[in-house]
C-alpha cells in the first residue's frame, strides 16, 4: 500500500526587500512520503525566495519531468525552472533548454562542493542558470520546529531570510556560487 503525503499549511507574510513584494500567502505544502522535514523547508524558502503569482509547487519528486517548483506563462511555457538537490548535469542542460530562468539549491553537505566542480564548467555557461547553497545548520533549526499549521514573517533581504514565529527568530544565510 503507497504512503500518502502529509500536508502542512503556512501563513506567510511575505516582506521582499530585495524586490519590492510584499504579500500574505496562504500554501499548502505536501511533505512527500520519502523526503525530509530539511527538504520541505528548503522548497518553503525556495518559493519565499523566488515568489510570483504564477510560481506553483510541482509532483516534484513523483514526477522525473517537473522540477521542484516552476512558474508558467500564461500560454503555459515555463519560464523558472527550480530544483533542489544536486540534479543530473543532462537534466539541467534540458531545463536550460525549455526554460528562460533555471535555478538550484543545492544541498548534500560537502557533496555540494563535489557536484558543482564537477558541473560547473558545462552548466556555468547557459543563460539565465544559478545555484545557491542555504545554511544547513539554519535549515536544519527551522525544520525541527516545523508544525502542520504555522505562520509565519518572512523577510528577504541582501539574499537572506529572515524568519520568525510565535517567539522565535531565525536567520538563513543563502550563498551564491554561480
Amino acid at each position: 500500500m503507497a504512503l500518502n503525503a502529509t500536508m502542512y499549511r503556512f501563513s506567510i507574510d511575505l516582506s521582499d526587500m530585495d524586490r519590492s513584494i510584499y504579500q500574505s500567502l496562504t500554501l499548502h505544502v505536501a511533505l512527500h512520503p520519502s523526503e525530509t522535514l530539511e527538504r520541505m523547508a528548503m522548497r518553503l524558502m525556495a518559493y519565499c525566495l523566488n515568489y510570483d503569482e504564477h510560481l506553483e509547487f510541482t509532483k516534484g519528486l513523483s514526477t522525473d519531468a517537473e522540477p521542484d517548483l516552476w512558474q508558467k506563462s500564461y500560454s503555459d511555457e515555463i519560464e523558472h525552472w527550480i530544483e533542489l538537490g544536486l540534479p543530473d548535469p543532462k537534466r539541467l542542460k534540458k531545463a536550460c533548454g525549455r526554460s528562460r530562468q533555471v535555478t538550484v539549491y543545492a544541498y548534500g553537505g560537502q557533496a555540494v562542493e563535489a557536484w558543482w566542480h564537477s558541473v560547473e564548467n558545462t552548466l556555468a555557461r547557459q543563460d539565465g542558470f544559478s545555484v545557491y547553497r542555504f545554511d544547513e545548520e539554519a535549515i536544519t533549526a527551522f525544520s525541527a520546529q516545523i508544525e502542520r499549521g504555522m505562520s509565519l514573517s518572512c523577510l528577504v533581504q541582501d539574499g537572506s531570510i529572515n524568519l520568525s514565529w510565535q517567539d522565535q527568530m531565525l536567520e538563513i544565510q543563502v550563498a551564491k556560487l554561480a
